[in-house]
This record gives structure tokens, C-alpha cells and sequence, in this order.
């Protein structure tokens, strides 16, 4: 089931900015609290300007140019004012070091750069492959051989000066994994995939051009991208970008701004609950709140009551470009279920060999699309990569660890990178960090598989403690002996101040991997 046909982001822009004109398309607030509003008509001029620029520089289709700029009006101009040329956007993660932004560039062969001025600094070592690197909200002395975006884009027309042809199946953008077990992979995004991605997500939620949707995810992440920004835009509903998260205003932007969609993570869900209780934190809009990755039966209940608020849970991934699995509109919600499959995909469990399991039979999750249409196409230069998680009969290899029931109704187990293997028997670091969240005293952990010369791996626990509470390691092992088999019991245990995350707040497992075991069992 098609829904795109040949409509590019371009066509989208300039249906949009006619049909809706003056209606709020963006209402954005910086980290000090100022906000900026632009109208469907403003903001599709301003995406044309961006357009002209990019012309102007010699920049064309199929070029690629990387997008290093925090969330901001102006990265929503880049992103789609390079798709309307043709041009293939490249978000980069405002966390990579310059090692990781040389990679990039390099196995991209991107010719441009648009990034804030903190960093500039990280090109300087690939600088001799970049034709030109434009500086957005800088100040007023440049350095040399870097152009001011802003100066540069106000005086382009408001109308796209060229138009190249193109079509749904063309690029718009590579969007880099998040690299916490490897290198970073290049999925390759077309305009059909982001615009499938806003269709699908509106009919998913439920969103309507009468919503207030607001994001404090990063704008180079996919869930930004396909959740919010391309459902909300589709729609002609309103979105609300905030530059960054911050636990301490959060609840405060989403009862200021009158949102009645947001979505969070684990951890915004966790420092929300820690803060001091307000009197006017059931004030809001909110009907619903997505969120993603597993929390437990008590963190949700608590959170739901206190703040009067549902959350929707989904699963996905940079390469599905949605949650395509996910409760269906207007049905009973079944947490811990991450639900069934929405409209156009499949899923099934499966073991090694592809072959469907039946229920309760804990195997790989497999998703089914269409490739540049309902899934990602490819991976970037890589091959190898592209034929090890898309089969010949259709089916994405997702990595990830599952199962159905009877009801056909999935449930979420572990990434498979994180299902340790210990004599034999398979751990879900998820089942360990679960029951230890579980003790009074934890406040988080991340528990990952070490090295075992006999046992293949050991189980190791990182463990967060609450302010005023003091745990011992002793203290640890009893309480999960009583709740774990024994098998899954911690060998080693190590109380950390933080842990390592990555921009979305994921635990960075990669890291922690690196670092030395410390202790012997």
C-alpha cells in the first residue's frame, strides 16, 4: 500500500505554506527561555531561501553536506532546503568528537558543512575536503574561509530560483546510528521515507492539523525527525522545538505551550519523576505521550498518575523510521506489549535461520517494508552491511531480541548486542537491570556481559545510588539472589556517579565495555 506516490518533501513545502499560510507551522524556545514563531508561509520562504543559498554555492543534487547545528529553526530550514535541490542532507550528532565527525565526512564525501561555532574546531583535520563551511548563530567575527549563514540567507529570494526534478525515490538525507556497540552506519533516507514516515505516524497517533506537538528530542535523530517533525508538518498541525531538554522546565514548556503531544525516553521520564511535586503539573494538554524502550510496570503507573498523563509505547528503529510495531489507534493499550504491526508492515520471531517461532518462543525480531518506501534503502557504501539486515524475501533483521503471544501481541526482550551469554545460557541485560531498579536504594543501572575464560561471559552491574542512600556490594548480590536465577546473579559489581549515554540518553553499553572489569569474582 502506497500512499507517496511520486511526492517529493519539495511538493510538500509548497502545498503546505499555500494551503495553511498564517497558521503557527513552528513555535521555538532557546535554552534562555526566548521564543521565535513562524507561520507555514514564513517558515516554507525561509526553507526556499536556505534552497537558493545552497544554489548559490554551487551545491546541487546528490551532493552531500553535513548539518551539525543544535535544534533550532535554522537546522529545519538545512534539512529541507537541501532536499528541495536534491542535495542530501547529512545530520551529524552535536556529541561526536573529530575523529568521529572526520569519519563521517569522509565516508560520505560531503562537500559542505553547516555547524554552529563550538564546532568548527572539529573540522579542521578534513577541511581540505570541504568546498565550504557556513557558521549558524555565530558571532560577529568570522573565522577566515567560513561564511555567516544568516547573513547570507536573509538576502536570498523567497521563491526557489531552480528547480531540479526529482522524485520520491531520490536521497534526502543519510542518518548515522547512534554507534553505541560499533561504528555509526549510514542509513539512507529518501523523500518517500520521510514522507511515508509523517503519514504513517499522524494515522499511528491519531494527529490532527489541531495539535500542539512538542519535542525536546535532537533534531539530527530520527526520533525528531519521524515523530514529530514530519507528522506535525503533514498534518499542518503546529510543532513546539525546544533547544534542549532540561528536566527542571520540561513540565513547565509542555503546560506554558499548551502541548497535546510529546514523547520522551527513559530518562526524561526518570528526572521528571524526581522532581519537586507542583501544584499545577496536572494544569496541561497533554492527551497522550509516546516513549520508547522498556521502563517498569511501577515507574509507569507512578508517572501516569502524577502527572495525569497515557504514555504510548512503540518500537522501531533509525531503519524503520517509525515505531512500526505499536498499539493501534483507538484500541486497548497492553504494556509491557510493544504491540502489533501498524499499517503496511509485518513482524514476526525468528531463529537463526529466519524461520517464524511460535509464542512465547524468545527469538529476532524481523520487521517486513518495502525498501525506500516503508524502510530505510540501504546503508551508505556498505554492502555487506545492507545484505546482513535485508534479507532476498523482504525481511529486516532488526538484531533485537522478542517474542509474541497468543493474541499476537509483541513484547521487547533485549537489543541483541546486550543478551549475555553465560555457559551457555542467554541473560537480557534488561531482565537485571529491571529487578535491580527494582531495590529502594538504586536509582539506575546498566548491566553488560564481560569476559569469562571459562563461563564465556560474567554478568556485570553498574549501579547508580540515590542521594542519602548507602548500598554495599554484599547487599546487592542478596537482593538479587532472591529475585534472579542464579545464573543471571551479577560476578561483578561497580558503583558509578553516572553513565556514559548518547544523545538521546541511552546508556552507551560501547563504553563500558572498554572499561577495565576492575574486580575478580
Amino acid at each position: 500500500m502506497d500512499t507517496i506516490g511520486d511526492t517529493t518533501l519539495r511538493d510538500m513545502w509548497d502545498e503546505r505554506a499555500a494551503r495553511y499560510g498564517d497558521k503557527t507551522a513552528l513555535v521555538y524556545e532557546d535554552c534562555a527561555g526566548n521564543t521565535r514563531e513562524y507561520s507555514y508561509a514564513r517558515l516554507g520562504a525561509d526553507i526556499n531561501r536556505a534552497a537558493n543559498l545552497f544554489l548559490s554555492l554551487g551545491i546541487g543534487k546528490g551532493d552531500r553536506v553535513a548539518v551539525q547545528i543544535a535544534n533550532s529553526p535554522e537546522f529545519v530550514m538545512c534539512w529541507y532546503g537541501l532536499a528541495c535541490i536534491g542535495a542530501i542532507a547529512v545530520p551529524v550528532n552535536t556529541q561526536y568528537t573529530a575523529g568521529e565527525c572526520e569519519y563521517l565526512t569522509e565516508k560520505c564525501g560531503v562537500t559542505a558543512v553547516v555547524a554552529e561555532a563550538a564546532f568548527l574546531p572539529l573540522y579542521r583535520t578534513v577541511r581540505h575536503t570541504l568546498r565550504h563551511i557556513l557558521l549558524v548563530r555565530g558571532g560577529e567575527t568570522l573565522p577566515p574561509d567560513v561564511l555567516a549563514f544568516e547573513t547570507l540567507h536573509q538576502h536570498q529570494p523567497d521563491r526557489l530560483v531552480r528547480c531540479e526534478p526529482l522524485g520520491s525515490d531520490d536521497v534526502a538525507e543519510i542518518l548515522f546510528t547512534s554507534g553505541t556497540t560499533s561504528r555509526p552506519k549510514g542509513v539512507v533516507i529518501t523523500h518517500c521515507n520521510l514522507l511515508h514516515a509523517g503519514r504513517f505516524t499522524a494515522w499511528q497517533v491519531g494527529i490532527t492539523r489541531n495539535e500542539r506537538y512538542l519535542s525536546s528530542m535532537p533534531a539530527f535523530h530520527v526520533d525528531f525527525q519521524c515523530s514529530a517533525a514530519m507528522p506535525v508538518f503533514m498534518m499542518g498541525a503546529t510543532l513546539i522545538l525546544l533547544e534542549k531538554y532540561s528536566a527542571r522546565n520540561f513540565w513547565r514548556q509542555v503546560c506554558l505551550h499548551r502541548a497535546t503531544l510529546t514523547h520522551s525516553m527513559p530518562l526524561i521520564l526518570r528526572t521528571l519523576l524526581l522532581q519537586p511535586v507542583a501544584a499545577w503539573e496536572k494544569n496541561h494538554c497533554l492527551r497522550d505521550m509516546g516513549f520508547y524502550l522498556n521502563i517498569s510496570l511501577a515507574e509507569k503507573a507512578r508517572f501516569e498518575q502524577r502527572f495525569n498523563v497515557t504514555l504510548f509505547n512503540s518500537y522501531g528503529l533509525s531503519e524503520t523510521l517509525v515505531g512500526l510495531i505499536g498499539d493501534c489507534p483507538g484500541d486497548e493499550r497492553h504494556y509491557p506489549s510493544i504491540g502489533r504491526p501498524g499499517l503496511g508492515y509485518e513482524a514476526k520471531i525468528a531463529d537463526r535461520e529466519g524461520n517464524a517461532l511460535g509464542p512465547h518462543q524468545v527469538g529476532e525480531i524481523y520487521v517486513r517494508g518495502v525498501p525506500g518506501r516503508t524502510l530505510f534503502r540501504e546503508y551508505y557504501n556498505d554492502p555487506q552491511a545492507t545484505q546482513a539486515t535485508l534479507t532476498p524475501d523482504g525481511w529486516m533483521r532488526t538484531g533485537d531480541k522478542g517474542y509474541v503471544d497468543e493474541r499476537g501481541l509483541f513484547y521487547f526482550v533485549d537489543r541483541a548486542v546486550n543478551v549475555i551469554k553465560r555457559s551457555g545460557e542467554n541473560i537480557a541485560s534488561s531482565e537485571v537491570e529491571t529487578l535491580l531498579e527494582s531495590h529502594p536504594g538504586v536509582a539506575e543501572a546498566a548491566v553488560i556481559g564481560v569476559p569469562d575464560p571459562i563461563r564465556d561471559e560474567a554478568v556485570k552491574a553498574y549501579i547508580i545510588v540515590r542521594d542519602g542512600v548507602t548500598l554495599s556490594e554484599a547487599e546487592i548480590l542478596d537482593y538479587c539472589a532472591a529475585g534472579l536465577a542464579k545464573f543471571k546473579v551479577p560476578s561483578y559489581i561497580e558503583f558509578v556517579r553516572e553513565l556514559p549515554r548518547t544523545c538521546t540518553g541511552k546508556v552507551c553499553k560501547k563504553q563500558l565495555k572498554a572499561r577495565p572489569v576492575l574486580c575478580e569474582e
